[in-house]
């Protein structure tokens, strides 16, 4: 037994006792987490002299994190929606402009302004957390900035070609502030949870699991779940319309699985990838629900393996059958369930935390 499986295996003994301690009803699992947290060292970041306007996307569980962690690495941040970004800034007169994303809530002219901005001497950055899915409105935008940001590989070289040179390749990540382990109330307890849109591959996963998910205990929240064909078997269990983030992290942290499934990223009527440029990158959801202390069975995209370990910290699948009998195993095994998504907590809070990017980010902006 390695150094790591030792200290989760005092993670999860130590946990009954720490949990209930916490008066938690469910003390086993949140007490293991706790324990796990309790022996994470904390990490101290320089705070840097400098002044951040920050544009958020609009989407609180990515611009909540971003905003937090900038709080804690600059001396003072500037949060300015699109609309009064031209105003702010010249007055401000900061040292960067970091807009997250550049789209939904950011109209196409402001990217024009952005060249004004440039003009005053002031560094300009986009991160972009949607690649590959809406390339063909992002590669019209990405060259009125000095830096790109995105969280897709397979879009790096792509950005390239159409001219940026400072194009980098930076993961998204979650803020523990948002999405941590909690103690929920009776009705966001469940036995498999979903959370997503109805996007075509989705729809013919569930609809294969339709009859298995029916005999369960099942959440599946999101928009467009009346595709399904199987509907009237599931429709007790769905959740239509959009799932404030309070309420996401309460699903994750009631569920014994929650099931992750990235969109498809060919061009189509969900996506405007009109180039079908490969998603290679992990979604947001991954981070979010490992953070929650709640172990996650997700497909498989080719950057996972170099952020978690399958199998050790994080769980997957290839096929509907595969999905189901692995929910089926893990039901049945709470210890071994709880001990995978304690090394998930433990991986998400060590290595994946908005402040480690935004860190990163800085460094490549404002290095020497």
């Amino acid at each position: 037994m390695n150094e790591v499986e030792k200290a989760i295996h005092r993670y999860s003994n130590s946990g009954r006792n720490e949990g209930y301690q916490l008066g938690y009803s469910n003390g086993y699992r949140l007490g293991s987490c706790q324990a796990v947290l309790n022996r994470i060292p904390e990490e101290h970041h320089p705070v840097r002299n400098m002044k951040v306007v920050y544009i958020p996307q609009g989407f609180d569980a990515i611009d909540l994190g971003i905003t937090e962690s900038l709080r804690g690495l600059v001396k003072d941040l500037i949060v300015a929606g699109s609309a009064e970004m031209m105003s702010v800034v010249p007055r401000e007169r900061p040292d960067l402009v970091l807009v997250m994303n550049g789209l939904h809530v950011f109209p196409p002219e402001h990217h024009d302004h952005m060249d004004q901005i440039r003009q005053l001497g002031i560094k300009t950055a986009l991160w972009l957390a949607d690649d590959p899915y809406f390339t063909d409105y992002t590669a019209s935008n990405v060259h009125h900035y000095d830096y790109i940001f995105t969280h897709e590989q397979n879009c790096v070289s792509f950005y390239k070609e159409l001219g940026c040179s400072q194009v980098h390749y930076l993961p998204l990540a979650m803020s523990p502030v948002t999405f941590h382990p909690k103690h929920v109330a009776t009705q966001y307890l469940s036995d498999i949870c979903f959370i997503g849109n109805a996007f075509w591959n989705r729809v013919s996963l569930f609809d294969t699991l339709a009859p298995y998910l029916a005999d369960k205990k099942t959440v599946i929240a999101g928009g467009h779940w009346d595709r399904l064909s199987r509907y009237d078997l599931l429709k007790d269990r769905i959740r239509h319309g959009w799932v404030p983030i309070e309420e996401t992290t309460n699903y994750y942290n009631g569920a014994k699985v929650v099931i992750n499934i990235h969109r498809p990223t060919e061009a189509g009527s969900d996506n405007n990838n009109s180039r079908n440029i490969i998603g290679t990158s992990i979604n947001p959801r991954t981070y979010e629900i490992s953070g929650c202390g709640t172990l996650q069975i997700t497909d498989v995209r080719d950057d996972l393996s170099l952020l978690y370990r399958p199998g050790y910290d994080i769980e997957t699948f290839s096929t509907p059958e595969e999905l189901q009998q692995k929910i089926e195993y893990y039901l049945q095994h709470e210890e071994e369930r709880i001990r995978i998504a304690l090394r998930g907590l433990h991986t998400t809070r060590r290595k994946h935390m908005y402040t480690d990017r935004l860190e990163r980010l800085l460094d490549i902006v404002f290095r020497s």
